[in-house]
């Protein structure tokens, strides 16, 4: 297997380990029929180069703090990653590669969130995982700032990326990146994986924008590798300029070709996104001097250097160590709260803290957040919060809270701009630091932008909080186009994502308390924007019920029908059940905050609350009716939205569109017959 030194800066043996690694990635395509074994072939020199010499981990330990993060974002070559994986160390057999995109496989066919076998984040959709990558290094500059002494640098690490066209076409992408270039995150830095070729064939069929001039028109420092992608000498001394920024992010232009090597598909559309075929494989396998007839063939001399990574790995963090003893000596209050936040633990008693409303006001939901947030996250540092372009309308920062800014790193309030789809990555992508958790607000209308970065959360089970404000057709003259009306089912659609819909400022506080005591997943709140009655904690039973999901919130013995309803809507069922009353009907008010907190509670408890004998249930909700059937069964009426809005004060949109507390009446008379 010896083999010419062809490229700059590469030895013999250098090209050794690099084809071990193109081989190992297109034999697991190949064996799995399915994949994309034309990117990793390409890149494979620069993930070596990079790998070996410059970033910083430990595949012992994968999730020691102050390691370097990697972020594949160009998601569908991860055989490179999972080849980088296995060869470095980490929990990647090589069994596990053959198994690649098959049933219970550590290699499925996208990375998928796993740090404890070193993938730092769920990547494939594209354009999600470099923009989750400007939240890494958001993340890493406000810890950096917060935790950092002289001589105590415990948080200094760089987040390196690979993209591809893909991720530079996607719209998401420039949002992040511009935002990535104003705030100045120098230690983000950005392998443009630049080869020309997307699924539909050459990019210039569709991209001829000069990538470039953008990303430094974005204040990015932008690096342009001479020579191509095998010229290693030019890369790494790309690589070198890269980590010596210190004002800037940096994106390196990379010439690569795809399914470099093969005799038939070199730089052909043909190689993105199929397996090569076992011919392709055995011709370009020959033409490198190995053996055709095998597959999944690792060197011991490539997996004894490769797996030195234990070792530099097990020095470095060493090292960090030692360094972290004499920072706790030093500064013990901080060092605490960096174990407390490591381990999930806020150090805080929250009930101390809640806000309490009294009856007889009515704030919306909205505003009772925002005072969450005033008595609260003064003392939560590792919270970061934002908003995209709405901080006053959202109610999302409180007071004393400082910007996050290039030259106010200490900050910890975000302004996202209008950039709602990169809002929702980058929240992603501090929520996965390990130490900080990052909330951000819009309208809930405009979550339809985030859609993809909060359905990653959920998969991946990020503690991300989306604060949507304005939620239905409450917030009035701004008409259909922001009146978010199937928002509340779609997001509801989600799996794993607990959708918190509060009736009024206690039950507002307490879903932001059970979302401040629960990191094990992201979650979604949404807020009026007009006034709420609030709700008489000494007349009806208690918000904090909230953490159930749903409860019986004024009941009576027997009644006769229930009426259902979440946010605005449950004070409009209490005034139905009043004049229900007042006919001798019983009716029974339940308040649905969170239908997901509520499917995880016991048949007995679910039972109590939605009695399965009582047929006669009403559902009051300003959305529309999608989901609703499971809760009202076969004969239960909905009241709500079954078009879109329009403009008008909030009052005559809810009389117009007929959810009032005449029309509940009506609703529940005719389910008993009168």
């Amino acid at each position: 297997m010896n083999l010419p030194a062809k490229n700059p800066g590469l030895s013999e043996f250098d090209e050794l380990c690099i084809q071990t690694i193109r081989f190992l990635s297109i034999d697991a395509v190949q064996k799995a029929n399915s994949g994309h074994p034309g990117m990793p072939m390409g890149m494979a020199p620069a993930a070596y180069i990079l790998w070996t010499k410059h970033l910083r981990y430990n595949p012992a330990n994968p999730q020691w703090h102050n390691r370097d993060r990697f972020v594949l974002s160009a998601g569908h070559g991860c055989t490179l990653l999972y080849s980088m994986l296995h060869l470095a160390g980490y929990d990647m057999s090589l069994e596990d590669l053959k198994t690649f995109r098959q049933w219970g496989s550590k290699a499925p066919g996208h990375p998928e969130y796993c740090p404890q076998r070193g993938i730092e984040i769920t990547t494939g959709p594209l354009g999600q995982g470099i923009s989750n990558a400007v939240g890494m290094a958001i993340a890493e500059k406000y810890l950096a700032s917060y935790f950092n002494r002289d001589g105590f640098a415990i948080i200094d690490y760089k987040i390196y990326v690979i993209a591809g066209d893909g991720d530079l076409e996607e719209g998401i992408s420039a949002e992040a990146c511009s935002l990535a270039g104003h705030l100045g995150l120098e230690k983000l830095i950005v392998i443009y994986d630049d080869n020309h070729i997307t699924i539909d064939g050459k990019t210039n069929i569709s991209f001829t924008e000069d990538v470039a001039k953008r990303y430094k028109a974005y204040g990015w420092n932008v690096i342009i590798v001479d020579g191509d992608g095998n010229d290693m000498e030019s890369f790494e001394k790309a690589l070198k300029k890269a980590k010596k920024e210190k004002n800037r992010p940096t994106i390196i232009k990379l010439r690569t070709h795809i399914a470099y090597g093969c005799p038939n598909k070199q730089d052909s559309a043909g190689a993105h996104g199929a397996a090569l075929g076992e011919d392709e494989i055995k011709l370009v396998k020959k033409n490198y001097g190995w053996d055709p007839d095998k597959s999944f063939v690792v060197p011991d001399e490539v997996l004894a250097y490769m797996r030195k990574a234990l070792d530099r790995g097990k020095r470095t963090e060493a090292k960090w160590n030692k360094m972290f003893e004499k920072y706790a000596g030093s500064y013990p209050e901080f060092a605490q709260q960096f174990q407390n936040a490591a381990a999930g633990k806020s150090g805080i008693n929250l009930d101390e803290l809640l806000p309490k409303f009294e009856a007889g006001s009515s704030p919306a939901t909205r505003q009772a957040s925002g005072k969450f947030l005033e008595a609260v996250l003064p003392k939560c540092p590792l919270i970061m919060g934002g908003s995209a372009d709405l901080t006053p309308s959202n109610n999302t920062k409180f007071a004393g809270a400082k910007d996050f800014q290039k030259d106010s790193p200490d900050g910890r309030y975000i302004h996202y701009g209008v950039r709602e789809h990169a809002m929702g990555a980058i929240m992603n992508g501090i929520s996965v630091s390990g130490l900080a958790r990052a909330y951000g607000g819009t309208f809930l209308v405009f979550g339809d932008y985030m859609r993809p970065a909060i359905r990653l959360a959920a998969l991946s089970k990020h503690p991300s909080i989306f604060v949507f404000t304005h939620d239905s057709i409450g917030l009035g003259e701004d008409g259909p186009t922001h009146q978010a009306v199937e928002h509340l089912a779609s997001l509801r659609a989600i799996p794993d994502l607990p959708v918190f819909r509060p009736a009024d400022a206690n039950e507002t506080i307490q879903a932001w308390k059970y979302i401040l005591e629960h990191r094990d997943g992201p979650a979604a709140l949404l807020l009026t924007r007009q006034g709420v009655p609030v709700l008489d904690q000494s007349k009806y039973n208690s918000a904090a019920n909230l953490c159930k999901g749903a409860y019986v919130l004024a009941g009576a013995d027997k009644p006769n029908v229930l009426l259902l309803a979440s946010g605005s809507e449950v004070s409009l069922a209490l005034g139905a059940a009043e004049a229900l009353a007042k006919e001798n009907i019983k009716a029974n008010v339940i308040s649905m905050p969170c239908w997901e907190l509520f499917e995880k509670q016991s048949k007995e408890y679910k039972d109590s609350v939605i009695p399965p004998e009582i047929k006669a249930r009403v559902g009051i909700e300003a959305g529309v009716e999608q989901g609703w059937g499971k809760w009202l069964g076969d004969k239960g009426l909905f009241i709500g939205m079954r078009s879109f809005g329009a403009s008008a004060p909030y009052k005559v949109c809810f009389e117009k569109f007929g959810i009032t507390v005449e029309k509940t009446i009506a609703a529940a008379k005719k389910l008993l017959g009168q």
